[in-house]
């Protein structure tokens, strides 16, 4: 028996249309660093995404499927191109702007993007990509910036503003298959190239619908959300979907990311909600030490990307911010869980911080099990500790295997019968809570980004005076997780750590470099000869390691 239920797709463009109906007078307000903000209406934000779709089909050639590629800050803009791409029918791709040159044209290349829109402040971090970019054929530039970077480009260049000047400002969006590709990012916490992961209409629609439950974020249109989780970050954690349908106004902190800009615009301001990292608050923790500020309006704070130190939540409680923890990746869109305490537990007791120590709560779209060494799956108790692995409606099932190339489905990040393999160890409890214990690989999580330790390792020992080196994740009270570089020198090699340090900042990103090096007589290995990492952790941990730190 059927039902008698209409089948309407659950599209990018329904959230747009909605948002622009329903909730036009909501706004988004872009932060300039000096004046008053840029603000924006959802109606004036959906009346530009259409002019927007018209450029790019009209003037840019953009067809189904295309991708557009994203090199922006958190503003308006950038929110523009959110639902132009996807509600036309091409693909939305954002570009991490923090990862090495030499990842970011791999990227590009196997996206096969078309068009990059790009924020002029990062003119100077495109420009000497371009050679290399095969398939980008047009550069949109929005906002100020140097644009003599660009002389000789082989991509034509457009400025933003000029490009959807006197476009119509309504589109006639086409009628999509949900389970089209909508948007994509691309995720390198693992060795390997960068894999990418491909969002549908209808996971990031219900995605959306799950970041607005009143156990998730719970905000309404009565709320302005900070957004400073950037939008090239797993979509800035669903939140532009999210408050298209709810009418909840975003604050935009463009490139002003500094604790000393973002107290004042939460002071001039009055957001209710914020979302971020933890080294983000860390840092405005203290300058809000330094100079306080009124932060009142603040009570809702989002964190994910690593865990939260329990004196971080501790300082924030105290300054009338509470904090809730979540937990997710690129491949689940991100909201995996979110650490609502249950009912019956007493506000403020030992119980209920307890609870918001863990990594959350599995919402309903999330199935999860957790898998032991020999694959056997594990009771919920809060005791054993195995492998975390998930399914739902916005889990990745694959990753995108390139323009013509099947999906691809490594044995080390999905089981045999579709679940994801999410890398991390832990518990989960019988009321549903999870708790991370460690990692499955060892990956380094610093600041909310990742570190592959096997390509630093890989990178040190490209160097001449170097035989072996093995890099671990040590506990870092501003990053979460910093690097230890462990190294085994040549005999008669003399090369110094500053030295180490500078061969290796021409091979990865700045902010990936180890500040903790040690020279050690021999890597440790396992029975099978690979390094055995837990003993080096356990050596620094004991104060076994003679650790310079620059």
């Amino acid at each position: 028996m059927l039902s008698t239920m209409q089948d309407v797709p659950l599209t990018v463009t329904r959230i747009l249309n909605h948002g622009v109906r329903v909730h036009g007078t909501s706004r988004i307000t872009t932060w300039t660093g000096e004046g008053e903000p840029h603000r924006r209406t959802f109606a004036e934000v959906g009346a530009r995404a259409a002019q927007l779709a018209h450029a790019l089909h009209d003037d840019l050639g953009i067809r189904d499927d295309d991708r557009v590629a994203t090199l922006m800050w958190n503003n308006a803009e950038h929110v523009e191109t959110y639902f132009a791409a996807p509600a036309m029918g091409a693909v939305l791709h954002t570009l991490n702007l923090r990862l090495p040159a030499e990842q970011l044209v791999w990227i590009v290349n196997h996206a096969a993007d078309r068009v990059i829109i790009v924020n002029g402040s990062l003119l100077p971090l495109l420009a000497p990509l371009l050679p290399k970019l095969r398939g980008v054929e047009h550069l949109v530039v929005s906002g100020p910036g140097d644009r003599s970077v660009l002389d000789g480009a082989q991509p034509q260049v457009h400025d933003y503003e000029d490009l959807i000047a006197g476009k119509p400002t309504t589109y006639d969006w086409p009628e999509l298959d949900e389970r089209r590709a909508a948007a994509m990012c691309y995720t390198s916490g693992t060795t390997g190239d960068p894999k990418g992961v491909v969002y549908s209409h209808r996971s990031i629609y219900l995605h959306s619908m799950q970041v607005n439950m009143t156990q998730s974020m719970g905000l309404t249109d009565a709320d302005t959300s900070l957004v400073v989780v950037p939008q090239f970050h797993v979509n800035a954690w669903g939140l532009p979907h999210a408050t298209f349908m709810t009418g909840v106004n975003m604050l935009m902190p463009d490139r002003f990311l500094q604790p000393a800009p973002l107290a004042e615009m939460i002071e001039s301001e009055r957001p209710t909600h914020a979302a971020a990292v933890p080294t983000i608050w860390q840092g405005l923790l203290a300058e809000l030490t330094a100079k306080p500020r009124d932060v009142s309006s603040l009570t809702q704070v989002t964190i994910g990307g690593s865990a939260c130190p329990p004196s971080l939540m501790k300082a924030f409680d105290d300054l009338g911010m509470r904090v809730c923890h979540a937990w997710g990746m690129t491949e689940t869109s991100p909201l995996g869980t979110i650490a609502r305490p249950p009912a019956g537990v007493e506000p403020g007791s030992d119980e209920e911080f307890a609870y918001r120590l863990t990594q959350g709560r599995f919402p309903a779209g999330v199935e999860a099990r957790l898998s032991g060494p020999g694959g056997e799956i594990l009771p919920w108790d809060g005791e054993s500790a195995g492998e975390l692995e998930v399914r739902g409606n916005w889990i990745a099932g694959a990753y995108y295997g390139g323009q013509d190339s099947e999906p691809l489905r490594p044995d080390d990040k999905f089981s045999e019968d579709g679940w994801l393999k999410t890398g991390d160890v832990g518990t989960i409890s019988p009321d549903g809570f999870l708790t991370l214990t460690d990692r499955a690989k060892d990956v380094i999580k610093s600041g909310g980004e990742w570190i592959s330790s096997v390509d630093l390792e890989n990178a040190l020992m490209s160097h001449p005076d170097v035989a072996e080196a093995a890099v671990v994740a040590v506990p870092d009270d501003k990053w979460g997780e910093r690097p230890l570089a462990t190294v085994v020198l040549k005999e008669g090699a003399s090369a110094d750590f500053e030295s180490l340090r500078a061969f290796l900042a021409e091979k990865v990103a700045k902010w990936q470099l180890p500040e903790r090096w040690t020279i050690i007589p021999a890597v440790p290995k396992t029975s099978v000869g690979k390094f055995d990492k837990k003993v080096l952790r356990k050596q620094y941990a004991e104060g076994g390691l003679d650790v310079t730190t620059l």
